[in-house]
């Protein structure tokens, strides 16, 4: 019997490929905070990270409710209001824009 078999199968569902997707979506959020790290020569975590966040972690939470996995289905859920509320704090102390200057 081939070992691989049970997870192939599961990613070639609909769903499995949702599954796929949300996790290449939440790792992708890695990669951007280390390069945008790397450019500022500083730990740094740009407004980019929080959307990755939540669209893998939406993706990840719809997999795992399909999959009736309540342990990552929590994890996810409460990750998810993490996110978001971290995008709500970071709009809320956004610095207005100057208005333009008359000529």
């Amino acid at each position: 019997m081939n070992a691989t078999k049970p997870f192939l199968d599961v990613l070639m569902t609909p769903m499995g490929l949702i599954g796929l997707l949300g996790q290449v979506c939440f790792f992708s959020r890695f990669l951007v905070q280390w390069v945008a790290s790397e450019r500022k020569r500083q730990s740094t975590v740009p407004l980019s990270f929080w959307y990755l966040s939540i669209g893998g972690g939406a993706m990840l939470l719809w997999y795992a409710l399909w999959r009736k996995d309540p342990v990552i289905s929590l994890g996810q859920a409460v990750g998810l209001f993490v996110y978001v509320r971290n995008l709500m704090l970071i709009h809320r102390h956004k610095p207005a824009s100057a208005p333009a200057a008359t000529p």
